[in-house]
């Protein structure tokens, strides 16, 4: 892997065969399967200054290693992804736990057995709790929607607890939405652990932390003698497309293009920009060894932040006397101002703007667009790596 800050002079781009937009794991994957499988030499055009996307991790100042982006925490139950990250780097134990604070009182989320006896009492929340277990049995999530259709109102009461303390007004400063406007299907699937794990993800059978860090990870998916990397380059300065073909430094393009960037900035807006939600992420270094008790504690009832991620707790490190730990406040995403778009506003308006976007591309046979930024919709870590391979699959195919 060859990694240059901004285009030579002279950059070729008929000296690749593929073209990837973006460093991120739609586009690292995708790069490394052309790259190894068919032989093909792969251009990788990052407009940040690194590899790794949103997962790029960094020792901060005081020596702690910070997520740049948020919390990455990796979990699957698909084997075959789990197969191919497995190539770039070992995996550390970790299981994620997340406590709500909620009046001051660190509970389990999703909330559990223990959750059930911090906020109702250690008697009541018993009783209640094997009211759960004669209802819906052990070890399973119920939405609270489920609790609501028993007609009971033991079992209401328990989902009226959830759906105010820990649903209701993290969900308000995540997304800037009155009550009102919280769609009720979503409201309803929000779900009750019955049981003692209190673990994030429990049925995840891959889960844990790459032992050196989510950048090492990607550096050594792109270390391969036909992937050079371009930081620093924004592709519209580049790249034109139209409804039928790619331009490239002025000259059609006919290998393969797989981008992974926003489409309504690839064509300036000019339809309009999708919206999405982005995060206010403000870190802060502590003359302490720890700060809270798990990686992520999210504030559902009070504060203006939605959770508070202390990263040492995550990734295991030990650096003595030094915790650096990071407070995220959602605010709505500007497009063009260097904030960072993560979560797209998933409503039919919006969705039918992205459409047209991608229409204008379907005729283009060359151009892929991959990832939850080009497909406009969330991915888990896991997620983007099996479309990813699905993806890389189809263009291994047509290359035989």
């Amino acid at each position: 892997m060859a990694i240059t800050h901004g285009l030579p002079a002279g950059f070729n781009s008929d000296a690749y065969d593929v073209m990837v937009v973006g460093a991120g794991y739609a586009g690292s994957v995708v790069a490394r399967r052309m790259a190894e499988t068919c032989n093909s030499k792969v251009a990788i055009i990052e407009r940040r200054g690194h590899i790794a996307g949103n997962a790029y991790d960094r020792i901060d100042e005081a020596g702690v290693l910070i997520h740049e982006y948020g919390p990455h925490i990796y979990h699957t139950v698909n084997d075959r992804v789990h197969e191919f990250l497995s190539r770039f780097t070992e995996w550390t134990g970790y299981q994620h736990k997340v406590r709500a604070n909620i009046h001051g009182q660190l509970m389990p989320v999703p909330f559990n057995h223990t959750s059930l006896k911090l906020a109702f009492g250690e008697e009541r929340g018993e009783k209640l709790y094997q009211k759960l277990v004669s209802t819906f049995g052990e070890n399973v999530k119920v939405p609270i929607m489920e609790l609501r259709e028993q007609n009971d109102s033991e079992l209401e009461e328990i989902a009226d607890y959830v759906y105010e303390n820990v649903f209701l007004h993290y969900t308000m400063k995540q997304w800037g939405k009155t009550p009102d406007q919280i769609d009720k299907s979503i409201t309803g699937r929000v779900p009750v652990f019955v049981g003692d794990d209190d673990r994030y993800f429990p049925t995840a059978t891959h889960q844990g932390m790459p032992a050196e860090g989510y950048t090492k990870l990607f550096e050594n998916m792109l270390d391969h003698d036909l992937i050079d990397v371009f930081l620093d380059v924004d592709v519209r300065d580049i790249m034109d497309v139209s409804e039928s073909s790619v331009v490239v430094c002025g000259k059609p393009y006919v290998g393969e293009v797989v981008y992974t960037g926003p489409l309504d900035e690839l064509f300036r807006l000019d339809l309009g920009a999708l919206p999405y939600r982005t995060l206010d992420m403000q870190f802060e270094t502590l003359d302490q060894d720890q700060f809270q008790p798990v990686g992520t504690v999210n504030y559902t009832v009070s504060e203006d932040f939605t959770r508070i991620t202390e990263f040492k707790n995550m990734t295991g490190q030990v650096v003595l006397g030094k915790t650096t730990i990071m407070r995220e406040y959602p605010q709505a995403y500007v497009p063009e101002s260097g904030q960072t778009p993560y979560y797209a506003i998933l409503e039919p308006e919006n969705q039918e703007l992205y459409c047209k976007y991608r229409d204008r591309v379907a005729g283009v046979l060359n151009f892929h667009p991959a990832g939850r930024l080009a497909e406009y919709r969330y991915y888990d870590m896991d997620g983007v790596v099996a479309s990813a391979l699905e993806l890389s699959d189809e263009l291994i195919a047509n290359q035989s």
